[in-house]
């Protein structure tokens, strides 16, 4: 089945409430390098550490606005300013959870606002949606996929259809999109797969490369792009790839187009000039974690961080201007 009217999921446009407060954080010993191409960028960074920070070429430390102390999977910055995390198994959450976090005003302390944790081994994706809903994944012996409500009730539930032997690489970026379809890839099953509120699956989209049998293309994220196309991470194959709204790929970049900044491409995003952002879970060859690639597969802008691994990521400014809502990641 063709990819259609697969459009850009909209959460609710609430103002921005109040400004920015900094909090300053001594979280990084040597934060980061803005690359060749200079610019600011501010951006949620999710991984082995979470933060909110500038990152500018002017400022090669960064400045830390917030930040959380714990591992992510997943997160993104709300339009009212909330802060909302896939927080990775460990002391934190057994299981995995998913919080929603009320910044505190300068010095004072955070407020989750909503949480929900994990019953099995991870929760591995975050979202909400314009009806204030939140949608997640848990890896475990019964993979699924949760729609739940603010009040903690269980709107829809479906198993995934993916390997289960492999808790840790069952499922990433779930997204519920505008015509109530979810979109979710499956790492091992080298799957993207679309699914209806019952779980039934409506399309498909296999991440294997023809020409290179032995890439472990395995999808990190599945964004939905305005035209029906979607466009995928695949982690330990070292590519990014587009494919149309028919599942052909249209557009790939890996990291012999880069020379080695890419290095398990895993979070993604698509920002407004055209230019994707990709992370590199273990570090590109010039040390970078993040590198932002034009169309034409030439780097714009990276940082080169002496920090944990990133898993995912929110891009909110690209020099000053805020990225209109709702992000493509």
């Amino acid at each position: 089945m063709p990819w259609r009217n697969l459009h850009r999921t909209l959460i609710d446009r609430r103002a921005v409430g109040g400004a920015w407060l900094a909090i300053a954080v001594a979280l990084m010993s040597h934060i980061a390098q803005a690359g060749d191409a200079g610019g600011r960028r501010r951006i949620l960074v999710c991984g082995g550490r979470t933060a909110l920070l500038t990152i500018a070429a002017a400022d090669n430390d960064g400045r830390v606005e917030w930040s959380w102390p714990g591992a992510t999977r997943e997160g993104w910055v709300l339009p009212d300013g909330n802060i909302l995390l896939a927080l990775a198994k460990g002391p934190q959450a057994a299981g995995g959870a998913a919080v929603e976090i009320r910044r505190g005003p300068a010095g004072g302390e955070d407020t989750v606002v909503w949480r929900y944790d994990g019953t099995q081994a991870e929760v591995n994706s975050i979202q909400k949606t314009p009806e204030g809903t939140y949608v997640l994944t848990e890896a475990g012996p019964h993979p699924r996929l949760l729609e739940v409500a603010a009040d903690g009730r269980v709107l829809v539930e479906f198993p995934l259809a993916c390997q289960k032997p492999n808790h840790h690489m069952q499922s990433r970026m779930a997204r519920k999109l505008p015509d109530g379809s979810y979109l979710v890839p499956h790492l091992l099953d080298f799957a993207i797969i679309r699914y209806d509120r019952t779980g039934q699956e409506l399309a498909r989209i296999d991440t294997r490369v023809a020409d290179e049998p032995a890439a472990r293309t395995w999808p990190f994220t599945a964004i939905a792009l305005a035209d029906g196309g979607i466009l995928a991470g695949l982690t330990n194959g070292n590519h990014v790839a587009e494919y149309a709204a028919d599942g052909s790929r249209r557009w790939l970049v890996t990291a012999a187009d880069v020379d080695g900044a890419i290095s398990d491409a895993c979070g993604v995003q698509r920002l407004p000039n055209g230019n994707t952002m990709i992370a590199s879970y273990r570090i590109g060859r010039g040390k970078e974690r993040l590198v932002e690639v034009t169309p034409d597969k030439k780097v714009a802008w990276c940082w080169r961080a002496d920090v944990p691994s990133v898993h995912h990521f929110h891009v909110v400014e690209v020099d000053g201007e805020p990225v209109s809502w709702p992000p493509l990641r």
